[in-house]
């Protein structure tokens, strides 16, 4: 069976369901076993997230990754060849920056092997995303709920609930596509704004809690498979047992070494009979 096209930046900036475009699949990965399972599912994009602060590396909020972690986990998710758009996710202060040290730390996460890079926020970053955009980086963009202005948010709070809210979200969404996203993602928003929005551009949305009228939809890879299971946000369908089932696996393994039920004779390497008689001698002293 011939191998399918990779999928690329363009390819993306043209899925448009209205335009007969099957719905865009991203989910986050962080590492390659991740990114190799992504792959073979057949997702369009793997968005190497600032999630991977809370998900894999224990802290309560995004707030405290850098861009050396976000490279070190680009450059996991790429050493597995997927045939998927990588995108890289510019995580706080990496764009908050200087002009010049942004597109810097954008080139970083190509570097690593992301296609393209993701950040967060409306008409005050389209000064940074063109100049990106000017170093041949594609820009994807993000608003509604974005994590790294949880603070000012007030926490994970769902956006856009009031008429001026999501009239201003729509103009910036119709701003950074002038600006030359190639793709939006649109986050904690009310189900009709997330229509509304995709409805007004050109460029294709993917949504995450923004209802089902989005040009696709991310999931972080833990709350898919279920190996995140401390809380589950409202747009969230778990399709897996994943932590389970590796407790209990991990469970049966602990159980067997200490009844010493493992490693059996399947799982040693024999001796030699030259060997084994040699070393009988030992057993003798």
């Amino acid at each position: 069976m011939s191998k399918k096209p990779a999928k690329t930046v363009p390819f993306v900036r043209n899925s448009k369901r209205r335009e007969g475009a099957i719905p865009l699949v991203m989910v986050t990965a962080y590492d390659a076993p991740s990114a190799r399972a992504a792959s073979e599912a057949d997702v369009d994009l793997i968005l190497v997230g600032d999630s991977v602060a809370m998900v894999v590396l224990g802290y309560d909020d995004t707030l405290q990754v850098t861009i050396d972690d976000m490279v070190h986990h680009t450059a996991a998710v790429a050493r597995a060849k997927p045939n998927v758009v990588i995108v890289g996710d510019m995580p706080w202060m990496s764009f908050h920056v200087s002009i010049d040290e942004s597109v810097r730390n954008a080139a970083k996460l190509v570097k690593a092997g992301a296609h393209c890079v993701k950040l967060e926020g409306g008409l005050k970053r389209i000064p940074v995303i063109e100049a990106i955009l000017d170093a041949e980086i594609p820009v994807m963009g993000h608003i509604g709920l974005t994590p790294q202005s949880s603070n000012v948010m007030g926490g994970f709070r769902v956006q856009g609930q009031d008429v001026q809210a999501a009239l201003e979200m729509i103009d910036e969404a119709k701003e950074l596509e002038q600006a030359g996203c190639f793709a939006l993602v649109l986050e904690g928003i009310p189900d009709r704004l997330g229509k509304a929005i995709t409805d007004s551009i050109n460029i294709p949305t993917i949504g995450i809690g923004a209802g089902a009228d989005t040009d696709g939809q991310v999931l972080v890879y833990h709350d898919v498979i279920g190996l995140e299971n401390r809380f589950k946000p409202k747009f969230v369908r778990r399709y897996g047992t994943a932590f389970e089932d590796q407790t209990l696996a991990l469970t049966k393994y602990a159980q067997d070494v200490r009844k010493g039920a493992f490693p059996g004779p399947d799982e040693m390497y024999p001796t030699k009979d030259e060997l084994n008689e040699a070393l009988g001698l030992y057993g003798k002293q």
